[in-house]
């Protein structure tokens, strides 16, 4: 078997999160009077963390830093109460995950998504143990910087040339090539094939159980 290890993005990934995170984004913008944010207009604002959202949401204040920081204290406040109303595990991911876990892989979990809730989520939701859990934390780099990637192969154990990196954006697909690792785009997530290809995705994964076929199959040498 070529891989060894697999690192999971989060949020459109291993998460159906886009309900609870447009819920809390346009609670805390109505408050203000600011404008309303469909599902599908917030699958296109997540991927960069927490502060990127509240700007793209509120243009119109993105300079301005303590209305930002005001606001994202806020979204931070409320999501700490909702972010599990909906949020939920895609279908079939908790059973690929034990079976990569069965087969000797290390698996990990590297997001955007602020390191507090990060590790929360991925705990309370989804009943597995990981190798690895790392979000974004202050004054360190982010995806695509494919240095927190870095960090979680030394903590791994394990070179670029033996990891998978799942993903659903094109952050996801931009960190993966940064860092030197096979680019495998989540169909199931937040963005279309168009972008994941055009980012770098080198498979295209229509479900969680094709990464099984990807993982364990002795063909992937050839990738």
């Amino acid at each position: 078997m070529k891989f060894k290890g697999v690192i999971f993005d989060l949020d459109g990934t291993l998460l159906d999160t886009i309900e609870d995170i447009t819920y809390t984004l346009n609670l805390v913008l109505a408050h203000r009077g600011y404008r309303q944010y469909s599902e599908a207009e917030c699958k296109m604002m997540v991927g960069d963390g927490m502060e990127v959202l509240v700007k793209r949401a509120v243009p119109e204040i993105a300079d301005d830093d303590e209305a930002i920081k005001d606001l994202i204290q806020e979204y931070r406040q409320e999501y700490a109460i909702t972010y599990k109303q909906h949020s939920r595990p895609y279908p079939g991911i908790i059973e690929v995950l034990a079976r990569l876990k069965e087969a000797g892989l290390k698996l990990a979990v590297l997001s955007n998504k602020s390191h507090e809730f990060t590790v929360r989520m991925t705990r309370e939701l989804l009943p597995f143990e990981f190798d690895v859990i790392l979000g974004a934390r202050p004054g360190t780099p982010v995806k695509p910087d494919p240095a927190p990637v870095h960090q979680v192969l030394q903590e791994l154990g394990l070179k670029p040339s033996e990891v998978v990196y799942v993903g659903d954006t094109c952050v996801d697909m931009e960190t993966a090539r940064a860092a030197g690792i096979l680019a495998a785009g989540a169909l199931w997530g937040f963005r279309d094939e168009e972008e994941l290809v055009r980012s770098g995705a080198r498979v295209l994964l229509q479900s969680p159980q094709d990464l099984l076929s990807l993982i364990l199959s002795e063909k992937t040498d050839n990738i």
